[in-house]
């Protein structure tokens, strides 16, 4: 069943391209139609999940067999949360409406194929089949921001697709380093190395793998100083290419971090469990402070996913600690993956708002903007609630994830926790510093005539904030599905 989520996509994306070039509407509605498959999978998994130790709903079938490789999914409770999230930001960002500049085939192809890679990468028990659709995905989006970005979209894609693909070079390597130590015989079967656990927590061939596979996860995700792809890519990239980008392929590099690391590799990376939860304070705080500086309304939100994403890590460090209480580990993981769900969704949502402002206003600068809640309240209203849920408002999803980090990190690294915190206190500021600038205050002359969101640009927003509220009252749902998996992993 779940292979249905990740070939229906791709095979469709075929399809729409052999569509004739005047039918864009129906290359439109195919496409949210074939989108809405991989969501009723999910609906399906979910009402099936266990909750239990391991994998579920595993399909395997041989690729290479001389060499272990596999095609094999599954899914825990790890990754059906991230399924879910990729499944509904790509539906609604079809939904969305853009400028096609007369490529209705290619770009819904190219969203379609995206699709289907991504679901690949969280479904894939397989390291060679994870590390194909974590290539593919590069192509994807390389793409739809080269040809339906703005501004100087071909260099900003451009340094896109080199920072990461020297990435997953490093990535490539690390796994090459796993499959030598896997034993006898070799595998790239992620369910038999984690059962197994081949290599020694210790030792040079350990050290270089580790840190080979943390590399290529600290550009996706991407950490500081690692980020510089980042802004630039966000700022040129369509808004529906911003909010995959922002929703779905950062998180490749964080699900990365636990899925491989901390599963294959929990010795090595309790080892290095300090200097990584360094990194991701730093990450927190940088991205903050350097968000607060900047007067493009893109670039600000772009730069609050630095913050957001070393959050992420920091909690998958805090649970890496084996030393550690297995509770505060435990919970530390949970948040970190709720952060997750709650980026994608609260992020997405900003992402696509700022595409409608540009669509309007043909500029990011805020200086620009002022007064516009006089003018468009449900623009102002979304906005607000995405704002406040990013700066950690108690009641929305982003509050239930960064409690929960914070929490397991203060019974781990209690100094490291009260630097972390600085990070809301400055994302606060600079969301509340961003609401007064654009919607507060009077409204210009040239805005007289501005228009509030179209029926089209609220299916797609509203959603995403439904379930950031739904999240922030009753998390238990998801709760319990994501702890089912951080208690197994780390023995809590």
């Amino acid at each position: 069943m779940l292979s249905i989520a990740i070939i229906v996509p791709v095979v469709a994306a075929v399809a729409v391209l052999a569509l004739p070039r005047d039918r864009p509407q129906l290359a439109r509605w195919i496409s949210l139609g074939v989108s809405v498959v991989p969501l009723a999978v999910v609906v399906v998994a979910w009402a099936r999940f266990q909750g239990g130790p391991g994998f579920e709903m595993v399909e395997s079938l041989p690729w290479i067999p001389s060499i272990g490789v596999s095609y094999q999914v599954g899914l825990d409770g790890l990754s059906l949360p991230l399924v879910g999230l990729t499944a509904l930001l790509f539906t609604t960002s079809i939904v969305f409406p853009v400028d096609l500049r007369g490529r209705a085939r290619q770009y819904y192809a190219a969203f379609l194929f995206l699709e289907g890679v991504s679901l690949g990468l969280f479904l894939a028990l397989d390291l060679i089949l994870f590390f194909v659709f974590f290539d593919l995905s590069l192509v994807g989006m390389y793409f739809l921001i080269a040809i339906w970005g703005h501004g100087d979209a071909h260099r900003s894609a451009l340094k896109f697709f080199i920072y990461t693909l020297v990435g997953s070079l490093a990535l490539l390597l690390g796994i090459l380093g796993i499959y030598l130590n896997s034993g006898d015989p070799r595998t790239f079967d992620m369910i038999e190395i984690i059962r197994t656990q081949p290599l020694p927590a210790a030792g040079l061939a350990s050290t270089l793998i580790f840190w080979g596979i943390a590399l290529g996860f600290m550009v996706k995700t991407p950490l500081a100083p690692f980020h510089t792809w980042l802004p630039p890519a966000h700022v040129d990239a369509p808004a529906p290419a911003s909010t995959i980008l922002a929703g779905v392929l950062l998180k490749m590099g964080t699900y990365g971090f636990v899925r491989i690391l901390l599963q294959m590799m929990p010795g090595t990376f309790d080892r290095f469990a300090f200097p990584i939860a360094v990194v991701a304070v730093v990450s927190i705080v940088y991205g903050a402070l350097v968000a607060m500086a900047q007067t493009n309304l893109k670039r600000l939100v772009a730069y609050t996913s630095v913050n957001h994403m070393g959050y992420v890590i920091l909690g998958i460090a805090v649970a890496a600690t084996l030393g550690a209480s297995d509770a505060a580990r435990s919970i530390a993981l949970t948040g970190a993956t709720i952060e997750m769900v709650a980026h994608g969704l609260i992020t997405g949502a900003m992402f696509l708002l700022t595409g409608s402002m540009l669509a309007r206003g043909k500029t990011y600068e805020m200086d620009e903007f002022g007064g516009l809640a006089a003018r468009a309240p449900a623009l102002t209203g979304t906005m607000m609630l995405a704002a406040f849920a990013s700066l950690g408002l108690p009641g929305l999803a982003g509050f239930v994830a960064e409690f929960q980090i914070f929490a397991g990190t203060l019974g781990v690294y209690p100094w490291l926790a009260g630097i972390g915190l600085l990070g809301i206190v400055i994302t606060a500021a600079l969301f509340l510093r961003m609401l007064q600038r654009v919607f507060l205050g009077p409204l210009p002359d040239k805005w007289m005539s501005w228009s509030d969101l179209g029926g089209w640009e609220l299916a797609a927003v509203v959603p995403m904030l439904a379930l950031v509220v739904v999240i922030g009252i009753a998390p238990a749902w998801l709760v319990n599905v994501v702890d089912s998996a951080s208690r197994f992993m780390t023995g809590g």
